[in-house]
């Protein structure tokens, strides 16, 4: 089900004390109309934290006294992980065994417990919503109309900073913030063109829209740890199949170019999944005009961004 233009709004509000708006500021390229939305200024480093302190707004006091648990990679980790913090509580993360250290030593940094298991296993927790010997309550990391709500704020700032923007690229990970912007952009300026971004190692929305049903596709793990999966959920599925314009599949070597140029041009440091909605942003997939790119997250092992930038 959509996001209703009300539960954004309640979302706001609920957040307002823990999530910054961040700001959204032209990229300094050569030729204009790209704008970079800078998610990765949050407290976390990622936009998670939208939807994860929403979730816990909505959260009676009894079951949050038991804990939190969600499966991320590492984004949503942090933000389960901060949230836990400030409610002295704690908090347990499944993350798959290919999750960065630079993102589950954050985790651990906040009083979070990581518990890494193979990527199958992981999968498998956001479909159960579960853990064996976990008893918490889960915070799905996109299958969640409260996460999409505290995403869909993101649409909201994104209005009122640049009204007649005419496209946005946002990263497909899971499709709780491509579908949570798009619900809003949806209601307010229906104009807009919206693309999910994906990495040519793990697309599988691409996959999916063209066979007009979820498909599995091959699954190669890479510097791009944010977004990418074997799969799309069902419901998810039909969200984006409703609200996006399609998927732009972009390459490793085209992320990592972007992630050079915005790190020269704007002194901002991104991670991989961001780098794919800046790519595509950029290729002129997404159509001529003002184009804001979400710049999903900043948690990169600075060692790796730096042999990655080093090398293009």
């Amino acid at each position: 089900m959509p996001i209703s233009l009300s539960q954004a709004e309640e979302a706001r509000r609920n957040i307002a004390s823990v999530a910054f708006r961040t700001p959204l500021v032209a990229c300094n390229a050569d030729a204009p109309g790209l704008y970079l939305k800078l998610e990765n200024l949050q407290p976390i480093g990622s936009f998670k934290i939208r939807g994860a302190a929403n979730v816990i707004a909505h959260t009676p006091r009894e079951q949050l006294a038991r804990g939190l648990l969600t499966a991320s990679a590492g984004n949503m980790a942090q933000g389960v992980a901060f949230c836990a913090r400030r409610l002295g509580i704690p908090a347990t993360i499944i993350a798959p065994d290919t999750a960065p250290a630079t993102k589950t030593l954050a985790v651990e940094r906040m009083g979070g417990r990581v518990i890494k298991v193979p990527f199958a296993e992981w999968w498998h927790t956001f479909e159960i919503r579960s853990y064996p010997g976990v008893d918490a309550t889960f915070i799905h990391a996109f299958d969640d109309p409260h996460v999409m709500a505290g995403n869909a704020t993101i649409a909201l700032e994104l209005l009122e900073d640049l009204p007649d923007l005419d496209a946005v690229v946002i990263p497909w990970g899971g499709g709780g913030l491509s579908c949570g912007i798009a619900s809003v952009l949806r209601l307010l300026a229906p104009r807009v063109r919206i693309y999910a971004a994906e990495i040519e190692t793990a697309a599988p929305l691409a996959a999916s829209l063209a066979a007009g049903e979820p498909t599995t596709v091959e699954y190669r793990p890479s510097f791009v740890d944010g977004i990418g999966s074997r799969m799309v959920f069902p419901n998810m599925f039909d969200e984006a199949r409703r609200l996006l314009d399609g998927s732009l599949i972009v390459t490793l070597n085209d992320a990592a170019q972007a992630m050079k140029f915005v790190a020269e041009r704007n002194r901002v440091i991104m991670e991989g999944a961001s780098a794919c909605a800046v790519a595509a942003a950029s290729s002129g997939r997404a159509g001529l005009g003002k184009i804001v790119a979400i710049v999903s997250g900043g948690n990169i092992d600075l060692n790796k961004f730096a042999q990655l930038v080093a090398t293009i």
